[in-house]
């Protein structure tokens, strides 16, 4: 019995010491900068995952699009090159997931409490859910923030954007939205966008504050327009294959380490946006402006038609339950 306990005890150094060696590593790609809210929120996670696992797993951080592009980084977690993605929930529609371009519909969620209810409940496990025929497991939503409008002229009306070039994701609803706006679509990915605006590529673009500021933008685009028209937010998704592979003790680790990480970053991008916004102020190199009640109104009338032409991609009863959840949580 003592050879036993003590081939047992060897046995369990052993595995220790092979993990400590050889850890099982994920490498988590982001294209935003380190200190944004995703980023902070990757850091987080890398901290709780590491200490949860007790060294077993080692999460190697790629921020600003050091690993991939936009474009590039579905196919590479798809792939295998890397394990770990939050990408914007824009991406998916891309990818052939066509229901999670519901979130860039305009005004579609009006407040944090009717995101928090899409989000947290039944709708937002349902869209995760479809993500696994393309080989990938969603693990969690983190929130960026709301929307707004930078140019090099004043954004206040709907017939401002007229003949502007602005720069979207890849998006058919976001193309859309431009074009109800009487603005030009021009889809660059993220990391280009600061150049494409110094050279005049593009003259405005739709972002957080947190960034825009963090990646500069203010300081190439002379107006920003507090508009809060649409939501970016990130699903953090891992590729199903090696998600699978991992010893389920590992898993429900990493599990626990994303729940307390996304409650982290969900609670810090509000903050984060505000500061930056106040940031961006202060620079003196762009004027915000606050939309009106009745400019705002004006921008939804302007924008609603874009509802009913994205049924038929989106999916009707889909955005009918946004509207009917969004409503339920504005006591409406």
């Amino acid at each position: 019995m003592k050879l036993q306990s003590l081939l047992f005890a060897a046995a369990t150094v052993f595995a220790a010491s092979a993990y400590a060696q050889n850890p099982i590593v994920i490498k988590f790609s982001h294209v935003v900068a380190a200190d944004t809210p995703k980023g902070k929120g990757a850091q987080k996670f890398k901290e709780l995952a590491e200490a949860a696992t007790k060294g077993r797993v080692k999460i190697e951080l790629y921020p600003n699009s050091q690993l991939y592009k936009d474009k590039e980084e579905l196919e590479a977690l798809q792939l295998g090159s890397v394990q770990m993605l939050a990408p914007s929930l824009s991406k998916f529609g891309p990818l052939g997931v066509k229901e999670f371009e519901v979130y860039d519909l305009p005004y579609i969620l009006p407040s944090k409490a009717a995101l928090a209810r899409v989000n947290e409940g039944p709708v937002g496990k349902a869209l995760l859910k479809k993500l696994e025929s393309k080989g990938i497991v969603g693990l969690a939503f983190w929130d960026n923030g709301f929307k707004e409008m930078t140019a090099n002229k004043p954004l206040r009306k709907p017939a401002d954007f007229k003949g502007t070039k602005m720069r979207i994701q890849s998006s058919k609803v976001l193309d859309a939205q431009m074009r109800a706006l009487g603005a030009n679509p021009q889809v660059l990915a993220f990391s280009e966008v600061y150049q494409a605006m110094q050279t005049g590529v593009v003259d405005g673009s739709e972002n957080t504050p947190s960034n825009i500021y963090t990646q500069k933008v203010h300081e190439v685009q002379k107006h920003l327009t507090v508009s809060d028209h649409g939501y970016i937010g990130y699903a953090v998704i891992v590729n199903k294959k090696f998600w699978d592979a991992l010893p389920a003790d590992v898993r429900t680790s990493l599990d626990g380490a994303m729940k307390e990480a996304t409650r982290y970053a969900n609670d810090i991008a509000q903050k984060e946006n505000d500061a930056a916004l106040e940031a961006i102020r202060k620079s003196g190199k762009t004027e915000v402006y606050t939309l009106t009640p009745q400019e705002k109104a004006a921008w939804r009338d302007a924008l609603l038609p874009v509802q009913k032409t994205m049924e038929e991609r989106i999916g009707k009863e889909l955005i009918a339950t946004f509207n009917k959840e969004a409503a339920a949580a504005e006591g409406k």
